[in-house]
């Protein structure tokens, strides 16, 4: 398997475990309706540590752009391979997206409300005011690329086996903790791709894909992303 077939695949499995908890809490019918904010947390830090699990040994897992570019800006990956990786995420969230539609497929006709099919493939925020949602997109990613690179660095076998979960557990502690403001997309693939499908797909009574507030869960996580690489290499490296 490629680098570029293990992001997608990885990317895909995160979508499909993280939304499809959501899904399961928002839409009508579902035996895990209103099952609520910790069902979703959970959902989205096993997805990450499943993907992680399963395709970290063949590209390292980063599934996620931010994480691409923090690892690039750590020089701990090639600027040079940073495109390629982006658009395999991005194909990958969006295929992991129409799984989810297809999953749950006869739920969506019986869910009456746009804001909770919209949030099974994207972000709102709790509080529109964009500045605000906008820091809390940039602290949330700059906690995950920061971890992420202090977690990997720690080289021992025993370690290194539990990295992945370790990675889970970061994403797990910021839901729970920043989450909750935003929605914590943290990810520009894991937003954009799923608003793009949610746009796409023939989703009974879905509304507006709110292209409106699009920009904040891809600027926001990119530029965490980058602080948390930037710090780590400061604090870290010396």
């Amino acid at each position: 398997m490629s680098a570029f077939t293990a992001e997608v695949l990885g990317t895909m499995l995160l979508i499909l475990l993280g939304d499809g908890a959501v899904a399961g809490v928002l839409l009508n019918k579902s035996k895990a309706q209103n099952a609520g904010w910790m069902v979703i947390t959970t959902g989205w830090a096993l997805g990450v540590a499943v993907a992680v699990y399963a395709v970290g040994r063949i590209s390292g897992a980063h599934i996620n752009p931010a994480v691409t570019i923090g690892l690039a800006v750590a020089g701990k990956f090639p600027w040079a391979e940073v495109p390629r990786y982006i658009a395999a995420q991005f194909l990958g969230a969006f295929l992991g997206a129409v799984l989810v539609w297809l999953a749950y497929l006869p739920h969506w006709a019986e869910t009456a409300d746009q804001g909770s099919k919209l949030s099974v493939f994207s972000t709102i925020p709790a509080i529109r005011r964009y500045p605000a949602n906008l820091v809390t997109e940039i602290v949330g990613t700059f906690v995950l690329v920061l971890g992420v690179l202090a977690i990997t660095a720690n080289a021992a076998p025993v370690q290194a086996g539990l990295a992945p979960l370790l990675i889970g557990f970061l994403v797990w502690a910021i839901g729970l903790s920043l989450g909750a403001p935003t929605g914590y997309a943290i990810n520009p693939a894991r937003d954009l791709a799923p608003r793009i499908a949610h746009a796409l797909l023939p989703i009974a009574g879905k509304g507006s894909s709110d292209w409106s507030y699009a920009w904040i869960p891809v600027i926001g996580p990119a530029v965490g992303g980058v602080v948390g690489a930037v710090v780590y290499i400061g604090l870290f490296t010396k």
